[in-house]
């Protein structure tokens, strides 16, 4: 309690949270019957939401969104942009992004046991290289090994994976890529960070493990695992967790966000329909973010009012359910213990549930936080009903994660994309690495991508800025997988400089040349 005390005014200062529980509620309670009234006056003529009366209840329905077709200059942008994009295998990628950014030599960082042994491995990027592009391409080391090249020795790698190569490297490695990325103007186009998403990425594991279940639908032969990840709007991913397979617990969605310690800082959370219940928006409320989950059926979700005499007109039936404030108050000092500890790291989000749940019956702090959690999302219910352009942004968010499921697929093509990790370590190193990969994929794009916006701009392109905020760097065609893996750099690009970009029509362009500064030289573009 008095370690409490010392903090809780910074803590309470930081999450915009009263100490007294009846300015909480109150603040609240205007705000929640505000949304509803506007609601019930705008639901005649929402022509997309639609009141459909049952014989027993009164449900809500909202139409399906519309797809948006790419226009022909979005078309156009993308293809200049894939017809210019360098060919690249996956092991140059990662040694060039590395002289660009340092992300593998920040696998080195905070560890003065391997910072004292540096200087004992040459090439030592290289050895870390082939490591974690044999983890996210899940081909083992041997496929990387080549025993004429010390730093591709397989004792050599390893050694280096087992000295380097653990969740707390790969951690430093992604802060490095997601920071030098967010400082891109191109990157904002997408997004200044602030949105995030979360979606589960799923892997069969034929092998016995701790973490793998059975499941029909995602499994039909075995069982699985499923890796969590948070993705933000500028197609980073800013961290992950291993789950089990069959597992549906938005408290991994909160710990991942709480724990990631990049430059961004999200305070919009979407996630598909499984990953919310009225404790999860509780949760998010006092820990400052906006819940925003896309919704499969909102006509199967209940609607909750503080004023038990308000008048909601066409949709007082919908929403009928009261919310007991009393228990908010009784319980608001441990409520804000509890955020608290959440917010300083004292208590891990997963551990939550032992705290707010006993044998399967809500304590009465758990019982708190899920009628905030109530309030939180009859006004989120409310936003998504009546703005369409909300529900779109939250659908156009999550596609950015199902997008990277696609690329994350691609690279990891080894053993048929099945998992033979026994121990939780390993799978979280293993798909730690993938997600990480998957980020350089991001990051090497849109550095070349920039490059090609800056030459159709000097050829006097006329590029529409709603086309660049819109167009991806999850692109893979460029990126060769299979093969040799060569991890070897150009002298070009040796200093962090690019490549020269692709020709589109098969051979170097003159004006491309030109536009960068650079001079023809026997069939290259050197600077």
């Amino acid at each position: 309690l008095e370690a409490w005390e010392a903090v809780k005014s910074e803590v309470l200062r930081s999450l915009e949270l009263p100490s007294q529980a009846t300015a909480f509620v109150d603040q609240h309670s205007k705000l929640l019957h505000e949304r509803l009234t506007s609601l019930a006056n705008g639901i005649g003529e929402n022509q997309l939401v639609k009141l459909n009366q049952s014989t027993d209840d009164l449900r809500i329905s909202v139409t399906p969104l519309e797809p948006v077709r790419e226009s022909i200059s979005q078309l156009e942008l993308n293809q200049a942009i894939g017809n210019r994009l360098p060919e690249v295998a996956l092991a140059e990628m990662l040694l060039e992004l590395n002289a660009r950014t340092g992300f593998i030599n920040a696998m080195l960082e905070g560890d003065a046991t391997n910072q004292s042994q540096r200087h004992y491995a040459k090439n030592l990027e290289t050895s870390l290289a082939a490591v974690l592009l044999s983890e996210a391409c899940n081909i083992g080391l041997k496929s990387v090994s080549q025993e004429l090249n010390p730093a591709l020795a397989l004792n050599r790698l390893e050694a280096t994976k087992t000295r380097y190569f653990h969740a707390d490297a790969i951690r430093n490695a992604n802060r490095c890529l997601v920071d030098y990325h967010s400082q891109k103007a191109l990157t904002k186009q997408w997004g200044e960070g602030e949105v995030a998403s979360a979606d589960g990425l799923r892997f069969v594991v034929p092998t016995k493990n701790i973490l793998s279940r059975a499941n029909s639908k995602y499994f039909p032969r075995g069982r699985g695992v499923t890796f969590y990840s948070l993705v933000s709007d500028q197609y980073t991913q800013l961290g992950g967790t291993v789950v089990p397979g069959t597992l549906r617990d938005s408290l991994y969605l909160l710990g991942t966000l709480l724990e990631q310690d990049t430059k961004l800082e999200p305070t919009e959370i979407m996630t598909d329909t499984a990953g919310y219940s009225d404790m999860v928006f509780g949760l998010f409320q006092l820990l400052g973010y906006r819940f925003s989950p896309r919704l499969k059926d909102i006509g199967k979700a209940r609607f909750w009012r503080v004023d038990r005499k308000a008048d909601y007109g066409a949709i007082n039936d919908l929403v009928k359910h009261p919310i007991n404030t009393t228990v908010i108050v009784e319980q608001w000092e441990e409520v804000l213990r509890l955020v608290g500890s959440l917010k300083l790291g004292k208590v891990k989000a997963t551990d939550v549930s032992k705290v707010l749940a006993r044998g399967g019956t809500l304590s009465g702090l758990g019982r708190a936080i899920q009628e905030i959690g109530r309030i939180s999302k009859t006004r989120y219910l409310c936003d998504y009903l009546e703005s369409e352009p909300y529900r779109r942004r939250i659908h156009t968010q999550l596609n950015h994660g199902e997008m990277r499921h696609d690329v994350a697929r691609h690279i990891f093509y080894g053993h048929k994309g099945k998992i033979y990790k026994r121990y939780q370590r390993g799978l979280e190193e293993q798909l730690g690495a993938l997600g990480l990969v998957v980020n350089a994929v991001v990051v090497w794009n849109t550095d070349y991508m920039t490059a090609i916006l800056g030459v159709l701009e000097a050829m006097g392109h006329d590029v529409l800025e709603e086309d660049i905020a819109r167009v991806s760097p999850l692109k893979t065609k460029h990126v060769k997988v299979l093969g040799e893996h060569r991890f070897e750099l150009h002298p070009d690009v040796i200093d962090g400089d690019l490549r020269p970009l692709r020709d589109p029509n098969s051979s170097v362009g003159l004006e491309d040349a030109e536009v960068f500064g650079y001079e023809l030289f026997e069939n290259d573009l050197i600077s």
